[in-house]
């Protein structure tokens, strides 16, 4: 769970030092891609580790992945400039994708299949209460110790990591005689996720440049894509499990996990977002919305968990999670503008004690699928589903949004707010509602976007036929 909470904790820990980071050292054009470089490398390492894990052992994986963290997490606390933030942040998450599949995989391979439930529901709650924690830990440690400190925080907790894995038995991986690393597969599989998570981070630009690099991107990555189908069907030692794949249970449950991650972190991203631009609350406000959510996916996701071990049934419970998610998204669509923060958090932490069904349920069932040969390449694909659809989630809710608010005026009125600007104080009340609710509509077209996606995690769960372990 430590490794874990690390990982995630640390690709939002970074948001609120990044004013800090860019005060010191400048270059703030280049700031966000301290961001960006994690999520990449993240996302690249997390099935290599899985499927070298299968191999050669996923505690020796294990390992590997928290030395690199450390390194990464050194490297980022000396760096000069930001540009080497950015280059030492993509060696960290090459450490962190590794830290979050392990994690899971090693979950596999100690607890039996019946048991397992109970203990992904409890690294579910870590994993969503370290992205909460995140903003919060970066924000008081940036102001109190100064930015390096959001970095030397991972060393001693490393080390203890280090120091609880020890524990773990070793087991060694399985390989087929025969076996090649699948460096073409590898090649393939970087060509395209990297063009794909790049031309993501380009639409939420929201420029006609923008558009059109994305869309170069998006093509290259589709091509690659292709490439990599057409190369892991022929080869023996395949660096993504396509047999698996082809199986219902693997493949509806990994877009369910794509649906998930688009839904919560856009939420998570974009609440605090709504709450300042609607004037529904400041900085408390928001802590408190984000613990809320927290909080109650935490709980969520033990109790799935829990229920899973008890009765042996998985996707009844995200079939009927998903779809009550799927009704509070469309209310919070409905009233968006109109809700009080009171109302709101109500809302979102019923939308969040729902949510908390899906991501436990998911690895059970792909483990269980998978068997004990495959585990770490199963849960390398969970981790990758799920970054992608973050992305993907972030990026689509952000599109909605400004291509829903109609008026330029809005669209400036909402920018000024977000930099802190008073020009909505200027306004007389009867304009001031008019802009607002310009803006409330984009925030409607939007939460009705994530409802649409909770549908589609629905659709997915009910077709599912691994139905109890």
């Amino acid at each position: 769970m430590l490794p874990m909470f690390m990982a995630m904790g640390d690709q939002t820990i970074v948001a609120s030092a990044l004013p800090s980071i860019a005060g010191s050292l400048g270059e703030v054009e280049r700031v966000s891609w301290i961001v960006v470089a994690y999520l990449l490398a993240a996302t690249i390492a997390a099935p290599v580790y899985g499927y070298l894990g299968d191999s050669f052992g996923r505690r020796r994986m294990m390992f590997i992945a928290l030395a690199v963290f450390l390194l990464g997490s050194i490297l980022n606390a000396l760096a000069p400039s930001v540009t080497l933030i950015a280059a030492a942040r993509f060696v960290q998450g090459l450490g962190g994708g590794g830290l979050m599949s392990m994690s899971q995989a090693l979950i596999g391979e100690v607890i039996p299949p019946r048991q397992r439930g109970k203990y992904q529901g409890y690294l579910a709650g870590i994993a969503v209460s370290a992205a909460a924690f995140g903003p919060v830990a970066g924000a008081l440690l940036a102001e109190a110790f100064g930015w390096r400190a959001v970095f030397l925080l991972n060393v001693p907790t490393a080390f203890l990591a280090f120091a609880l894995l020890l524990r773990l038995p070793g087991r060694p991986g399985v390989r087929k005689e025969g076996w090649n690393f699948d460096t073409p597969g590898l090649v393939y599989f970087v060509g395209f996720i990297a063009p794909l998570l790049l031309a993501l981070e380009q639409v939420r630009q929201f420029t006609a440049q923008s558009f059109q690099l994305a869309g170069v991107l998006a093509a290259f990555a589709l091509v690659c894509l292709v490439l990599l189908i057409r190369r892991e069907n022929r080869t023996q030692s395949p660096f993504l499990p396509v047999s698996l794949m082809r199986q219902r249970a693997i493949w509806s449950a990994q877009a369910m996990a794509v649906c998930h991650g688009a839904a919560l972190v856009a939420l998570v991203a974009f609440t605090p977002l709504y709450l300042r631009v609607m004037g529904v609350g400041g900085a408390a406000q928001v802590g408190y919305a984000l613990l809320t959510v927290s909080g109650a996916i935490g709980l969520s996701s033990m109790l799935t968990g829990r229920i899973v071990t008890r009765t042996g049934r998985t996707m009844i419970l995200p079939s009927i999670g998903s779809v009550l998610t799927a009704i509070m998204l469309a209310y919070l669509a409905y009233r968006a503008g109109r809700l009080p923060f009171d109302e709101l958090l109500v809302c979102l932490g019923l939308t969040a004690f729902f949510m908390g069904s899906v991501m436990g349920v998911i690895q059970v069932t792909v483990q269980t699928v998978a068997g004990l040969r495959m585990l770490g390449a199963a849960s390398g694909s969970i981790q990758l589903a799920r970054s992608v659809g973050a992305s993907f989630g972030t990026a689509l809710f952000g599109f909605v949004l400004f291509a829903a608010i109609s008026g330029a005026d809005a669209g400036a009125m909402f920018v000024d707010i977000l930099q802190g600007g008073e020009a909505l104080a200027g306004l007389n009340d009867a304009r001031k509602a008019i802009l607002l609710a310009e803006i409330a509509s984009g925030f409607r077209a939007a939460f009705a976007l994530l409802a649409v996606f909770a549908a589609c995690g629905a659709v997915l769960a009910w077709i599912n036929p691994a139905r109890r372990i």
